[in-house]
């Protein structure tokens, strides 16, 4: 029945559909031309394509030149605590002096890599901007925000430039820049053996800023600095430093109220240091053995651990007294606590481990007050794995010389023994969310001495006795 169907119904229709579609009898001229028509589009295209291609090459490697004004990218947003701060210091109104520097950057510049044929390159000249302008001791100094452009990508960059005292702004010379954005804070020291120089902070309009000198450790276990900052308007420091080489790098801290925006060692100057292999170093490994317990410790990794605590505590080899208090091993290295005091000073207590084919990890630095130091018992928390994970609750605890027997006390719970080795070194466990303190008794039952376990430091930014968490002293 289908058969039927579709032989006395379909196929008239289909019949009559066909005779209706005028099909030529040579259909490849019409399709020939189709197709070189659709070749020509598509050649069109590649070579809009390619010229566009070769363009945006040229631009983004700077050969095919872009006005400074035309839009970009943004690569890198600068602080904006400097950045849309009014412009400081006795030169922010001098326009005319603000063109000639402007001028001075945008035909003559070093940014881009350190060299003037550098990949970025001044953008708008009249969006340079003075941040800060100044006289200092002999000298001018200028920072100023700078658009940079690598094509189609643009940032800035915070430059500083400086030059003699008084001077016309085309005496300006490059004198460093930044690029990293993290920190809200500019700093630029300067200074040569035996002239003398001066170091410039600059941090945000409501802020404080202090330059520190060489730190003092009192005897009452406190930390004092040299105060080497004068104020020169507000979120600005100047300190004028001295011929002599400095013993350490210089402090800088800018806070805003109890919060601190900043602080790090003020790099660009000559220090004294401490040469791991003069003679002074050599000195203080023969009298730092005196007296240590435990397992004694070899000389390269004594002289590395004395050489980290001399740099830590920013004291000189010379006139410091060291002593390793125990020496033994931490996670099958070497480990050891020692204390540094400079002449009639507090006392710095340092535990650190490891060695030169691992790495060295510090685990504690803790200001004393230096009466009764070598009487207090001292404990901190062991790290895992080598230092790089967070400190654990086991603690070690190092007891006195003459200590019979030492006892912690854990928030407030009674006192619990800590059992002592034949080095008076102990281990016990302490919750990481509770406080401890350790005392230390004498055979006779008497108090020898006592000392909280310190709070974990997460940031050694600092000096030793600078936060609650390196001190013993409120």
């Amino acid at each position: 029945m289908t058969e039927s169907f579709t032989t006395s119904t379909l196929s008239p229709a289909l019949l009559q559909a066909t005779h209706g579609v005028d099909v030529p009898e040579d259909p490849w001229p019409g399709f020939a031309q189709r197709e070189r028509r659709h070749r020509r589009t598509r050649l069109v295209r590649a070579a809009v394509a390619a010229a566009v291609g070769v363009a945006l090459v040229g631009v983004q490697t700077n050969v095919v030149p872009l006005p400074g004004w035309a839009p970009g990218i943004a690569v890198a947003a600068g602080p904006a605590a400097l950045l849309d701060a009014p412009p400081r210091g006795s030169l922010a109104g001098d326009r005319a002096w603000l063109e000639t520097l402007r001028e001075r950057i945008s035909t003559d510049t070093p940014l881009g890599g350190g060299s003037r044929d550098g990949i970025w390159k001044v953008g708008d000249r009249d969006r340079i901007r003075l941040l800060y302008g100044s006289d200092q001791p002999g000298h001018r100094v200028a920072l100023v925000a700078v658009p940079l452009r690598f094509g189609l990508l643009t940032k800035e960059a915070l430059v500083w430039y400086v030059g003699p005292a008084g001077t016309d702004a085309r005496q300006m010379h490059y004198a460093g820049h930044s690029e990293d954005v993290a920190e809200p804070v500019m700093t630029l020291m300067q200074a040569e053996p035996d002239r003398g120089g001066f170091a410039v902070v600059i941090g945000p309009v409501d802020s404080t800023v202090t330059i520190s000198g060489e730190p003092r450790y009192t005897p009452r276990g406190t930390l004092e600095y040299q105060d080497l900052a004068r104020a020169d308007g507000s979120g600005v420091g100047i300190a004028v430093l001295p011929a002599a080489p400095l013993p350490g790098e210089p402090v800088v801290r800018v806070s805003h109220g109890d919060h601190v925006l900043f602080q790090g060692g003020l790099g660009g100057g000559p220090y004294a240091g401490v040469d791991p292999t003069g003679p002074e170093m050599t000195a203080l490994l023969t009298t730092a053995r005196r007296g240590a317990r435990g397992t004694p410790m070899d000389d390269a990794n004594l002289r590395n651990y004395i050489e980290m605590a001399l740099v830590d505590s920013r004291l000189p080899a010379a006139g410091t007294t060291v002593r390793v208090r125990w020496s033994g091993n931490e996670h099958g290295q070497a480990a050891a606590l020692l204390t540094v005091q400079p002449p009639g000073g507090g006392v710095i207590a340092y535990a650190r481990h490891g060695d030169e084919r691992t790495g060295w990890w510090t685990d504690l630095r803790l200001l004393l007050p230096a009466e009764g130091a070598d009487r207090r018992p001292i404990g901190w928390r062991i790290r895992e794995d080598n230092g790089t994970r967070p400190s654990t609750e086991q603690v070690r605890v190092i007891a006195p010389p003459d200590a019979a027997r030492v006892t912690v006390t854990v928030g407030g719970a009674p006192p619990a023994p800590v059992p002592l080795d034949a080095s008076n070194a102990g281990t016990t466990r302490i919750p990481l969310d509770q406080s401890a303190v350790f005392t230390a008794y004498g055979a006779d039952g008497r108090v020898l001495g006592t000392a909280p376990l310190p709070p974990v430091e997460t940031e050694m930014s600092g000096l030793p006795g600078d936060s609650p968490a390196t001190r013993v002293t409120a």
